[in-house]
């Protein structure tokens, strides 16, 4: 994901200059201004929520890992979808729509956190070093505070890191607070455009309106939400609505996700090589099954890997397991 460090490069925020620490957790920033970043060094992307946000008016966010995938995508000569494209787009529908459905049969109203509490989760994830083929497994855990006023503790392919509580006025994207989550509309288009007016006041506009960058932006901003594992009842299969609708999405059939099941991976094509990170559904059900992503070392070695959640729950401290 170095294509979203050199857009970072390039972004004229008028933000004050991020430290060591948060020039490797940025990734991009969310059409409005950079905001500081507290985040571990790392030359290879990681999974980590997001950036912190400076301001309630200022948002910044950061990629990691989401199997998300932005690519390039064909089109007509006149500049409108090409029909290869349009079936593509339809089919991802099929495949997002019917996970939205999936997840509405399955859900319960959950239980809200307390702003004290953390959300823990755990993740294995496999990795295969593309040049030799070794394969290595690690079991990640998580704990996040919910109101960031703690420090959070997260493992990235097996090492420990700190996260520093947010300063005041800070958060992170996707919101842990239930409050902050309970605001999020339900409604797929007017989710889509509350996630890109974040931080500004919203215009009116609708999905259609998007430009290429907006489009982008929706997609990866919604497949980070998507990671939280615990939203209010609803939100999940609105969100994969919400995905559904954002132009740019396409399938990738036979994948295998990090159980060794066969699933159908969902890509966006909105930059970059859209092949190489997706999210990864069950191909009849539609059920989520996980994701796919590459890193690179900072030796220079590129890796495979799928990963998924197998457990998490709300806990009263730091190391504690549901």
């Amino acid at each position: 994901m170095n294509d979203e460090l050199e857009l970072l490069r390039k972004w004229d925020a008028d933000a004050a200059p991020l430290t060591d620490p948060a020039r490797d957790r940025a990734r991009h920033q969310l059409l409005n201004a950079m905001a500081h970043a507290d985040q571990r060094v790392t030359a290879d992307p990681g999974r980590r929520d997001a950036l912190r946000l400076a301001a309630a008016a200022v948002v910044a966010t950061a990629v990691t890992g989401t199997a998300v995938l932005f690519g390039t995508n064909g089109s007509g000569e006149d500049g409108t979808p090409s029909t290869s494209t349009l079936r593509v787009e339809n089919a991802a529908a099929t495949v997002l729509n019917g996970a939205a459905a999936w997840e509405r049969e399955q859900e319960k109203q959950p239980v809200a956190p307390r702003g004290d509490q953390f959300i823990y989760s755990k993740r294995i994830i496999k990795e295969t070093e593309q040049k030799t083929g070794k394969v290595k497994t690690y079991t990640d855990e998580m704990w996040d505070s919910v109101d960031v006023s703690k420090p959070s503790l997260a493992m990235e392919l097996g090492r420990e890191m700190w996260e520093q509580p947010a300063e005041k006025g800070g958060g992170v994207w996707p919101p842990r607070q239930w409050s902050e989550l309970k605001t999020l509309p339900q409604d797929p288009e007017q989710l889509v455009m509350a996630i890109i007016s974040l931080g500004s006041r919203p215009d009116g506009r609708s999905i259609s309106d998007l430009d290429k960058l907006e489009r982008y932006e929706a997609y990866w901003l919604l497949g980070e939400l998507l990671k939280n594992p615990l939203l209010p009842q609803g939100l999940r299969p609105a969100a994969y609505e919400a995905l559904a609708r954002v132009p740019g999405v396409k399938t990738i059939p036979g994948v295998k996700d990090s159980a060794g099941r066969t699933g159908v991976g969902i890509a966006h094509t909105g930059r970059g090589s859209y092949e190489n990170k997706y999210l990864i559904f069950d191909p009849v059900s539609y059920e989520f099954l996980g994701f796919r992503d590459e890193r690179t070392s900072t030796s220079g070695k590129k890796y495979i890997q799928l990963s998924h959640v197998v457990d998490w729950g709300i806990v009263d401290r730091v190391k504690q397991r549901p």
